[in-house]
């Protein structure tokens, strides 16, 4: 049988994955602070998540973000994973070759897209973003996950300061939302199909990376160096986050409540708590090219 090659990528990324989960020490979002006994740099000077502040942060980001190959489709079906931590989904090779990349805000260097993942809250109002923005915490935070091209690969990418850059998208909820979504619904409809962890699911309409960022603005933006969320907590991280979030219906959102961790209990809240700014420079930028 031949493989189709984005088919290929996703079977060797989930391989290199259930290697590494056999290895290292199991972790979940009951008590984050005992992160740091099985994964020291979660302890470290510059984690994520943080708040952001429009008054204390630099506003003078002139460079904006570009984004290539965001609306090209993606030359194979991309598969949802419920991993028992988040809904997942690795992101192949598009349409016309490479991965859609982004460069500019304060990256140097060219980012190709590797992953999308979301963290939520809970039934009953909880909300669920992992950053803050003046305080104030959205119901659903996505992120999508970029390598730096300079790197071989994410692990090795995760040892040096400019190895990764995460696009963060937020997102609340309302009753009667004005604007129809129809990439994202089509992952939100296909969440009940990976209620248990361990599980995955194709999804059979074609989609571009530019769905998994609607209409957000991203022209304004926080943007400032950090870490992974969850272990191994690497302080590789330059984040690039939207403030002004997307509007989505609570029927798609309670979706995610339906999923399960490992051991069978609901995955709700998979968010880490805020850590410390420690002296780190959180930049801004608003609007204009």
């Amino acid at each position: 049988m031949v493989l189709r090659k984005p088919l290929l990528l996703f079977l060797q990324l989930l391989a290199a994955r259930q290697i590494a989960d056999q290895s290292a020490p199991q972790w979940d979002y009951r008590d984050t602070n005992r992160w740091i006994a099985d994964y020291p740099t979660c302890g470290g000077s510059q984690q994520s998540p943080i708040n952001l502040d429009h008054y204390t942060s630099i506003g003078s980001l002139k460079p904006a973000l570009k984004f290539r190959n965001y609306a090209q489709p993606f030359a194979g079906r991309l598969t949802l994973v419920n991993n028992g931590h988040t809904a997942d989904i690795v992101l192949p090779e598009t349409v016309r070759g490479p991965r859609p990349t982004i460069t500019g805000g304060l990256l140097d260097g060219v980012y190709e897209a590797q992953s999308v993942h979301f963290h939520w809250g809970a039934p009953g109002g909880a909300r669920g973003s992992e950053h803050t923005v003046n305080g104030y915490r959205y119901d659903v935070e996505i992120h999508i996950v970029h390598k730096n091209m300079k790197y071989g690969n994410a692990q090795e990418a995760m040892q040096h300061p400019d190895g990764l850059a995460v696009l963060a998208v937020m997102i609340n909820i309302v009753d009667i939302p004005q604007t129809y979504y129809p990439g994202l619904n089509i992952v939100f409809n296909s969440l009940p199909r990976v209620r248990a962890a361990n599980t995955n699911t194709t999804i059979i309409n074609q989609l571009s990376l530019n769905h998994f960022l609607g209409d957000v603005d991203t022209r304004n933006f926080f943007a400032y160096r950090g870490s992974l969320t969850t272990p191994p907590c690497s302080e590789a991280v330059t984040w690039h986050v939207f403030p002004r979030p997307l509007l989505i219906s609570r029927e798609m959102i309670q979706r995610f409540f339906e999923l399960r961790q490992t051991n069978g209990a609901p995955l709700w809240n998979n968010y880490r708590p805020l850590q410390a700014l420690n002296r780190r420079q959180v930049y801004r930028r608003k609007g204009g090219i």
